[in-house]
């Protein structure tokens, strides 16, 4: 009898140690994967901090407030946008159709810069107008070209003819230069960059020469034999320098030099951080790159 009473004893005393053994390996585990779970889940909340604090610290620099002609300056600035927006700065870009808002608003101090002109216009502008505007950046150059209208080639010009060109001084100059580099006409010697119709000496086709506001040449092109296109109004009208002009502007040439776009703000605003960044980053191979391949040759980057 007591045989069976100690080996109950003993039997009992096997199977709480055999339970306890069980219950401590079963705690470890638990303790084990809630020491894992609380890691991961620091992790998860050191990383959340960190997308928070870069987060508040690119939304600290401002907006840059750009006025653009669309094309093709707009469209560079929306290759532009998510540069800035790496380094903190966000672009607000609005489209103008015409070369007198843009400096308009930027003179007045409703925006930040303007993206669409060439320091000759701008001097120009500024003469016109009375206004304190000055260069900040250059950034490219568009070859000025002679498209046809309802003629397909120079060679068929016939007396009498009707070529549409830019209106505004600078521009009106410099397509006069380009029909008499192509033997069209011929100007005043010294007329130069301030060339109008009235300084036309030799007229061998007696071509009527029609003077329009820059935005609307490319509209008249099927009522004229030919229209001499600023580079980005030719590529709104959807005209490739390369494939469709008949004669432009090259690269080497001093107008090409001359006629480089730049970006403008008023005078007194040239070391606005927003805009000094948006040049560099204008300035930059990304941008650059973008330009040549989007492009093909119609828009040129401007090297120092």
């Amino acid at each position: 009898m007591k045989k069976r009473v100690l080996a109950s004893i003993l039997a009992g005393v096997l199977t709480v140690g055999v339970l306890t053994g069980c219950g401590s390996k079963t705690e470890e585990a638990a303790d084990t994967t809630a020491t894992e779970e609380t890691t991961e889940d620091a992790a998860e909340d050191t990383a959340a901090d960190a997308e928070e604090t870069d987060a508040a610290a690119t939304e600290t620099k401002g907006t840059i407030t750009v006025a653009a002609s669309a094309t093709p300056h707009a469209e560079i600035l929306a290759a532009a946008k998510p540069i800035l927006a790496e380094q903190g700065w966000d672009l607000e870009v609005t489209e103008f159709d015409d070369y007198v808002l843009p400096n308009e608003v930027v003179e007045s101090g409703e925006m930040d810069a303007n993206y669409f002109q060439h320091v000759p216009y701008l001097d120009s502008f500024n003469e016109e107008k009375g206004t304190h505007l000055v260069e900040v950046g250059k950034i490219h150059y568009e070859p000025f070209g002679i498209y046809p209208g309802t003629k397909a080639s120079l060679d068929e010009i016939a007396d009498g003819d009707t070529i549409a060109v830019p209106n505004d001084t600078t521009n009106e100059a410099r397509a006069l230069l380009l029909l008499q580099d192509n033997g069209i006409i011929t100007l005043k010697d010294g007329a130069g960059l301030t060339a109008t119709v009235n300084d036309i000496a030799e007229n061998p086709h007696n071509v009527k020469i029609e003077e329009l506001a820059a935005e609307s040449v490319a509209r008249v092109a099927d009522e004229v034999a030919y229209v001499v296109l600023n580079g980005n109004y030719a590529l709104q009208a959807g005209f490739s320098v390369s494939k469709d002009s008949l004669a432009y502007e090259k690269s080497d040439s001093e107008a090409a030099k001359t006629y480089v776009n730049v970006v403008v703000v008023k005078e007194g605003n040239e070391d606005n951080e927003g805009v000094k960044a948006l040049v560099d980053v204008l300035k930059s191979d990304e941008i650059k790159n973008f330009i040549n391949e989007k492009y093909d040759g119609a828009v040129i980057p401007f090297e120092e």
